[in-house]
């Protein structure tokens, strides 16, 4: 095996001069090779760790020049409801915010935070109070001037809880409206309900509700769009499609491209016919159940992003058969995790084992076993639980990509311990529902499939799908002592103290298994092979700015 180099101390000498204690902590993580440069970097872009430092370690982050001209087509899904910035939870919605609209940060595909409007942030002694520094001479799109008064009025319009926002379930027990003060025209204090070592993360674009907008904002973005990026809004017709056209007046560098045309479709059949007869350029996302053909097509070119996207599997710990974790952990040992991976995702995917922390995150413990296939040990389980010749149960998810699919692999996997599932598969209005309890088939069945997107921390999981008191915790899992270690990893600033708080969270949710999350899936976009510079997240947002012909 190659060793890694041991790094320079000499590089970060003058860094040590005049960093706090909690930065030089992940130095010395970095410097004893017990984080890696990746980890490294993130960690130093969560915690506003010397720009000129990031900026030698991280070659290719200032734009690449190109040539100026032309027009980019898209194809992607039809968003599902009105472009509210308040209320949008869809991959096209997300599209469409972020054409216009930009964050303080941007999570890039490393999960390194870049800074946007916001150009520096730091946190206090524990993380419970966070300082950003706001871009100055930025425009919106109607002319005004960007201050940090409309930074405090986006975050607690999205942070009040009598907006509906869906920002809620990443500010839930750490920002309340109120907490956002401006200190003056362009500095901006966050004050927290608890600390929080990973907070920049819920004002970047690992939060897509969070785009900065004017202090004035009151509804109807559809009509113009108004932002701060590099395209702004040429027109939009609901349900079919938008254009937008280059932003003279934008702050940074301007877009190439003149104009960018988006078409929506109602099924992904009808996005790989157009792609194939080369009426678009891009192809938001292409999953790989049903766009085997483009996966496949020499003459395309497939941008796969490693993600903590994940379907999950949640089974009702609070009543029946799954009030028993040996009966939980049952169920998880009958799939085999690495032919899901070849079989649902042709490779373009990983094992997860049981819990949020995908191998992508910087806090993952990789001492945790991975967990695999063991039927034997399943059957032993049920025995001790009672039920040795296994159980009749449903299983009810979403007409949605490959989840109908997953429904008959787990029901087939789990005949061979006496469990018997009986499928109920719905269209996504009927399974969600009103999305709360006791008014959605999705948070009120015994057990079902649920799809999570991309985020950049696994905060969101782990306290609105798992914690006692998660609005969406379908499993119905309540545990003190998980409770108190989740509180303690979200607190916790230095990697350390993250890395040790992350294993101990993934050895109970192993021994509990409230749910199953058997893989972590790629997010795939399509281009042809006469235009680069697409840069597509796996959260939904596409930029186009950089995009050129070749």
């Amino acid at each position: 095996m190659r060793r890694r180099p041991n790094p320079s101390t000499r590089n970060f000498d003058a860094i040590r001069a005049r960093s706090s204690p909690l930065d030089n902590a992940v130095i010395d993580e970095f410097l004893a090779r017990r984080i890696g440069r990746r980890e490294f970097l993130r960690y130093a872009s969560v915690l506003g760790i010397s720009a000129p430092l990031l900026g030698a370690l991280m070659p290719g982050a200032a734009r690449a020049a190109g040539k100026p001209g032309g027009a980019v087509t898209v194809g992607m899904t039809v968003p599902s409801g009105s472009i509210d910035p308040l209320t949008v939870a869809d991959t096209g919605g997300v599209c469409m915010l972020s054409q216009t609209g930009e964050y303080l940060a941007l999570s890039d595909p490393d999960l390194h935070l870049r800074p946007l409007l916001a150009e520096s942030w730091q946190p206090n002694r524990d993380g419970s109070i966070w300082t950003f520094k706001i871009r100055r001479g930025v425009k919106f799109h109607d002319g005004g001037t960007l201050t940090s008064a409309d930074v405090v009025a986006t975050i607690d319009r999205l942070a009040d809880p009598a907006n509906g926002s869906v920002a809620l379930s990443a500010f839930a027990g750490s920002l309340s409206k109120g907490g956002s003060k401006a200190i003056d025209e362009s500095t901006v204090e966050f004050h927290l309900d608890a600390p929080n070592g990973s907070f920049p993360y819920l004002v970047s674009s690992d939060n897509y509700n969070a785009i900065i907008l004017p202090a004035g904002h009151d509804g109807g973005f559809e009509r113009n769009f108004i932002g701060t990026g590099p395209f702004r809004l040429e027109r939009f017709t609901p349900k079919a499609r938008a254009s937008f056209v280059r932003n003279p007046d934008y702050w940074g560098a301007k877009a190439l491209p003149d104009r960018t045309l988006f078409i929506f479709y109602d099924s992904i059949q009808a996005q790989i016919l157009a792609m194939q007869g080369e009426q678009l350029d891009v192809l938001l996302h292409a999953p790989v159940q049903g766009s085997q053909a483009l996966l496949a097509d020499p003459h395309l070119n497939i941008l796969a992003l490693k993600s903590s996207a994940h379907e999950q599997v949640h089974m009702r710990a609070d009543k029946g058969p799954f009030a028993d974790a040996r009966v939980r952990r049952a169920m998880a040992l009958c799939l085999n995790r690495e032919n899901l991976v070849k079989g649902l995702f042709r490779g373009m995917a990983v094992p997860g084992n049981d819990s949020p922390f995908a191998p992508i995150f910087a806090a993952t413990d990789p001492q945790v076993p991975q967990r695999r296939q063991d039927i034997r040990q399943a059957k032993e389980l049920l025995q001790a639980a009672g039920v040795a010749n296994g159980f009749k149960a449903t299983l009810t998810t979403e007409r949605f990509v490959e989840m109908p699919d997953y429904a008959v692999i787990i029901q087939n996997a789990v005949r061979q311990i006496g469990v018997r599932l009986s499928l109920n598969v719905e269209e996504q209005s009927a399974y969600f529902g009103r999305a709360t309890f006791g008014q959605s088939d999705w948070l009120d069945s015994e057990m079902g499939i649920e799809d999570y997107a991309h985020r950049g921390v696994p905060n969101i999981f782990l306290t609105a799908t798992l914690s006692s008191h998660g609005t969406f915790n379908a499993a119905h899992f309540k545990n003190p002592e998980y409770d108190r270690l989740v509180a303690g990893f979200i607190a916790a600033l230095d990697p350390a103290a993250q890395r040790d708080a992350a294993g101990r969270i993934q050895r109970l949710l192993l021994d509990e298994t409230p749910v199953i999350a058997a893989y972590f899936y790629d997010w795939l976009s399509v281009t042809t092979k006469h235009i680069r510079g697409v840069r597509p997240t796996a959260m939904g947002h596409l930029f186009l700015d950089r995009a050129q012909w070749v």
